[in-house]
């Protein structure tokens, strides 16, 4: 990448991103040495160069500056420069960008000031994420985000390399500064909407990546990992992705070729077959990646050497190594041709590029991981599939590149307590798809509760990938735990199984809408301070609120705590379906069955329904859908064909469904299929859970006419259960509550349940339950508790019981 533009080698097709990186003329304001582009009210991009050359081509970072020309008015008053937008107001003395002579003050939404950015500042930002966890025992600190709680954030692009539309990367041939300030205030998702028009949208992922990934830096034999999916299958563990670490290829090598990191020959030993080995984890509906260190580049040992080699010019019989040079557009093809698309041939779906060598390349600035995440994203739609990579982070504008790879974690508690933050976080610098090594890598020690835990927080996390380290002691098997923890894991596994149908529609969320999975609270409540003050909290998805717990329940309660802030309006428990009273701080308290998921009254998800068990992550013929009472509510599941190679509207089924909640009674309508019917079944069976309902009577009419439906309630869940059977998708399905009511808290049995688990004098207990069941209220209640002098951990899970509604 090194060369003039005369000797530079176009790169095929297939490797080239397409992009739209010059802006319209009307939005820019230029001088001689300074060049201004008014993206939107909020976002301008701010240029300076001493030979006024200016850059229209994309880069690293961005992608698209053709917006809509927004509405500015720009005053020129010969040494002074004065552009003004709905947002922002720039001042400029057209001299090289100094403190003193180029500032904006930025107002918000309603046009009031709410700070000024001078040239230089450093904005305190809200973090965004980092590029790895290796080693990680704890948080870490991050890099900048694109959010602030003063209202801006500036990016500074001037160092980023630039992509030509013949799809190679060239240095810059000038100095100067290249700034985009971001004046959004405090509308979060319009600035990360605009982050993603300008630097290229998220992709959409392949549907099987949401599911359960399996992974174990482990020298695994053909035959021992057959034996380990057989006994996932046994058990009724759905697995979607099959993951192998570096053993797969030969990593005990003759000390002459550097170490055994770097490999692309099988090892025969251990896998005989491996297009055999292949075809069989496809017929049991796995997907296959293979981890690659790439930098010692191939050594005379590799079966692919000599074809290399010979490619390339270099002499085979001296043995001389094809060395690692990302660079170069020669070795970068061959890169591709010889040592990866052989395998891909074989069976392999898509890399796990396991880079950990640092960022130096022969181009100053260049950072060997982000071209590798650029060349294998793009090379990895060569086959007609949806792209798919698995890498560490590069920077801002990774996101183009899903998904992550967060690194060799310490298996610790502080650990796990850092990574709900870290996910939600990530989302600040508009990367929404991390996996984690769930359940930590290596290090730290055996704990069946830290594992258990760690496997909840992988539920609603963005992909779930159970892995550690190679040591005989450390692997996440569920049956390698104690019995709780071992069916509290397969419960939770197969609960992200069901979630797919929710997560793929926000999968198209992410993607269509700029909406990333995990969300911090204060993308939504940016006014509230308490939601600053939740970090582990985060919204998942459209309809849910997930709070991962990360300490140790307390030995004589049993639960564990999570300090929660709860926005207004009415929550519902997805687990155990308590109800609770929003706009207040509150501890939650849960037992190592499940963590506090909490759903928005009225909130409407879609799942598999496992009832029959499948691990296969096609478009269930058997759909369930969690409705939560309280309130109405609407959701659209979006469906395709899961894997295809590009994202079209006419590839999408749409079935929407919504409920009005009123009195007396409650409507629940699933309207028909609309769209490409084809890629869903034809008919389908559904399971309708409604949840925090009272027990009432209801009708079902389907196509019209009124059936027949198998009814049931729960009171300990607070759940009304309607199965109805097998419909044709573009029918339409209503059912309605008769008597609509929310359902009241089971205050004294969930009181009673909690005691009988305490390890509390026996008299306590009784006193206690006495207290709770004459008292005249909730504030009555929670006096009486207050006078007892009780354990800390014990009187706030009663508090919460007590004043879940208030």
């Amino acid at each position: 990448m090194n060369t003039t533009t005369q000797e530079r080698q176009p790169l095929p097709q297939h490797l080239r991103l397409t992009s739209e990186p010059a802006a319209s003329s009307g939005a820019v304001i230029q001088g001689e040495c300074y060049r201004f582009t008014i993206l939107t009210p909020a976002l301008i991009r701010m240029e300076y160069s001493l030979q006024g050359v200016f850059e229209d081509r994309a880069t690293q970072m961005v992608m698209n500056r053709e917006f809509p020309v927004p509405g500015f008015q720009v005053t020129d008053l010969g040494n002074r420069l004065e552009v003004i937008t709905d947002r922002l107001h720039l001042t400029y003395d057209k001299a090289p960008f100094s403190r003193h002579g180029l500032r904006v003050k930025v107002r918000n939404e309603s046009g009031h000031l709410m700070s000024v950015w001078h040239y230089g500042d450093t904005a305190q930002d809200l973090g965004g994420t980092a590029r790895t966890l290796d080693n990680a025992d704890g948080a870490i600190p991050l890099e900048p985000g694109l959010l602030s709680l003063a209202g801006y954030t500036v990016v500074d692009d001037s160092a980023s390399l630039l992509l030509e539309a013949d799809g190679t990367v060239q240095p810059r041939e000038k100095e100067g500064k290249d700034l985009y300030l971001f004046g959004y205030g405090h509308d979060y998702l319009k600035c990360l909407k605009d982050f993603y028009r300008l630097c290229g949208r998220t992709p959409l992922l392949p549907r099987y990546a949401l599911g359960n990934w399996w992974s174990r830096y482990y020298r695994y034999s053909e035959e021992e990992y057959m034996t380990l999916i057989e006994r996932f299958e046994e058990e009724q563990l759905p697995f979607s992705v099959a993951v192998m670490d570096m053993d797969w290829h030969l990593v005990d090598i003759d000390p002459k070729f550097g170490s055994g990191w770097t490999g692309y020959t099988w090892n025969r030993e251990l896998f005989p077959d491996p297009q055999r080995f292949l075809a069989w984890l496809h017929d049991k509906g796995l997907r296959v990646t293979l981890n690659v260190h790439p930098a010692d580049g191939v050594r005379a040992f590799e079966e692919p050497y000599l074809s290399i080699a010979a490619e390339l010019g270099l002499d085979p019989e001296q043995g001389e190594a094809v060395e690692f040079d990302i660079t170069d557009p020669r070795f970068l093809q061959a890169y591709f041709k010889f040592l990866h698309h052989p395998l891909e041939a074989e069976g392999v779906d898509f890399w796990w590029i396991d880079w950990q060598q640092g960022g130096i390349t022969r181009v100053p600035g260049l950072d060997p991981l982000w071209m590798l995440n650029h060349y294998h994203y793009l090379d990895s739609r060569r086959r007609g599939r949806r792209p798919l990579t698995f890498s560490r982070y590069a920077g801002l504008g990774s996101h183009r590149y899903p998904v992550g790879f967060s690194g060799d974690t310490i298996i610790t508690w502080e650990s796990l307590d850092f990574q709900p933050y870290f996910t939600a976080n990530a989302s600040n610098s508009g990367y929404g798809w991390w996996s984690h090594d769930i359940g930590g890598h290596m290090g730290g020690y055996l704990d069946d509760e830290l594992a258990l835990r760690w496997v909840q927080f992988g539920v609603f996390s963005p992909l779930l990938r159970l892995h550690s380290s190679a040591s005989p002691f450390n692997s996440k098997e569920p049956w390698r735990f104690n019995r709780i923890a071992e069916e509290a894991m397969k419960d939770s596994l197969r609960l992200r199984h069901r979630l797919l149908p929710y997560l793929y529609t926000m999968n198209r969320y992410a993607s269509r809408d700029g909406l990333p999975l995990v969300q911090p609270m204060y993308y939504h409540h940016a006014d509230h301070r308490e939601a600053y003050e939740v970090p582990n909290q985060y919204y998942f998805g459209t309809e849910l609120i997930a709070c991962p717990i990360t300490q140790p329940v307390h030995a004589r309660t049993g639960v564990a705590e999570f300090k929660a802030w709860l926005p207004e309006g009415k929550w519902i428990d997805f687990f155990n379906g308590r109800v609770y009273d929003g706009g207040r701080r509150l501890s939650l308290y849960r037992t190592l069955e499940h963590i506090p998921v909490l759903a928005k009254a009225g909130a409407i998800i879609p799942m598999t329904d496992l009832t029959e068990y499948t691990s296969s992550v096609e478009n269930p013929q058997q759909l369930e859908v969690r409705v939560f009472a309280g309130a109405s509510g609407q959701f659209q599941l979006w469906e395709d064909a899961g894997d295809t190679a590009e994202d079209r509207d006419e590839q999408w089924c749409l079935t929407g469904m919504d409920l009005e909640w009123g009195t007396p009674e409650a409507v629940f309508t699933i309207h028909p299929a609309q769209g490409n019917t084809g890629a869903v079944p034809q008919r389908r069976s559904w399971k309708l859970v409604f949840s925090g309902c009272a027990e009432t009577g209801v009708t079902v009419i389907a196509g019209g006419g009124a059936i027949a439906a198998e009814t049931g309630y729960d009171e300990a869940s607070h759940t009304l259960t309607v199965t109805v059977p097998e419909l044709g998708v573009t029918e339409p399905l209503k059912v309605t509550l008769i008597t609509a009511r929310v359902a009241v808290n089971r205050v004294e049995e969930e009181s009673f349940a909690l005691l009988n688990r305490a390890q509390i004098r026996f008299g306590q207990k009784e006193q206690i339950y006495r207290l709770v069941k004459e008292a005249a209220g909730p504030a009555a209640a929670l006096a009486a508790l207050a006078s007892q002098d009780l354990e800390p951990s014990l009187y706030g899970a009663l508090c919460e019981i007590v004043s879940a509604r208030l």
